[in-house]
């Protein structure tokens, strides 16, 4: 696909315009929090619980989005907990994508036993519910970021294997397969250079379509106390501790709330614009 037809595809998709926008002031405000925030985002101070919203009425020396139960600076740990998030999403994609891209072209390409072991093994980690998955490494390993990032690893990987694996029987009997192995062209050599090239375009798709869901599924597991460790800010975990207060101090959850469904919103748009324009069947 041309770059001129990319990038008019691009100027054209509403979603990626509007996600791409919100992804870039999300990342931006990430980035820079600790130059924005005038608050420690992990200290308590009881003298300042439930302190309503103040907006900026006070610019930035204020609480912008009020406190909750224990002091601390809601806009604080929104900004500190955008960048735990965004850094796990990253990881929660690249190293699953890395993973399920590698194990889907070598089922796909060789197929028979070698596509039944590795299909298997792809059932059996779809059979097992990614909450109970997480409890069970959480109890045996303990509560912490490295060990929520392997939870999201492992869940992680079998869509990409799947995805892959498809793409690669598309095309692995095409002509200039063929051709490559006529010339003496070996497996190796094949897979990275004649294979994976043309499968970048779906792999892209996933991976897009997948920083939002990683995003809801550490949120989801920092909510039930299994993800991101107290007291480092996590959107879950806030939402989890102001639900006790959602009817006398809704902002210790509306806040919260409200930023993780503009970012996964954020994300998907970004995805479904990314897929609108490598969709080969999207004619220019």
């Amino acid at each position: 696909m041309r770059r001129k037809s990319i990038l008019r595809k691009m100027s054209k998709s509403k979603f990626f315009i509007i996600g791409s926008l919100l992804v870039g002031i999300i990342v931006l405000l990430a980035i820079f929090a600790p130059l924005i925030v005038r608050f420690d985002a992990e200290a308590t101070d009881l003298r300042a619980r439930l302190i309503k919203p103040e907006f900026f009425s006070k610019g930035l020396n204020g609480h912008i989005l009020g406190t909750d139960s224990l002091g601390r600076d809601i806009f604080t740990r929104l900004l500190i907990g955008s960048r735990i998030s965004l850094i796990i999403a990253v990881v929660g994609v690249v190293f699953p994508s890395i993973i399920g891209t590698i194990l889907g072209m070598v089922s796909g390409y060789f197929g028979k036993i070698v596509d039944s072991v590795i299909m298997r093994f792809n059932d059996i980690q779809l059979s097992i519910p990614v909450m109970v998955f997480a409890i069970t490494v959480m109890a045996i390993f303990g509560n912490s970021i490295r060990n929520l990032l392997i939870v999201l690893v492992v869940v992680g990987w079998v869509n990409y294997t799947r995805v892959m694996r498809e793409s690669v029987m598309g095309i692995r009997d095409a002509e200039f397969i063929k051709a490559s192995r006529v010339l003496g062209g070996s497996h190796l050599h094949i897979i990275f250079t004649q294979i994976l090239p043309n499968i970048i375009p779906p792999l892209i798709i996933l991976m897009s379509q997948q920083v939002g869901t990683v995003i809801l599924t550490e949120a989801n597991l920092s909510f039930l106390g299994l993800g991101v460790p107290l007291p480092k800010p996590s959107w879950g975990s806030m939402i989890a501790d102001g639900r006790e207060y959602i009817a006398s101090a809704p902002w210790t959850v509306i806040a919260p709330g409200f930023a993780l469904m503009i970012t996964v919103l954020a994300f998907n748009f970004v995805g479904d614009g990314v897929r609108d324009v490598l969709d080969p069947k999207n004619i220019d």
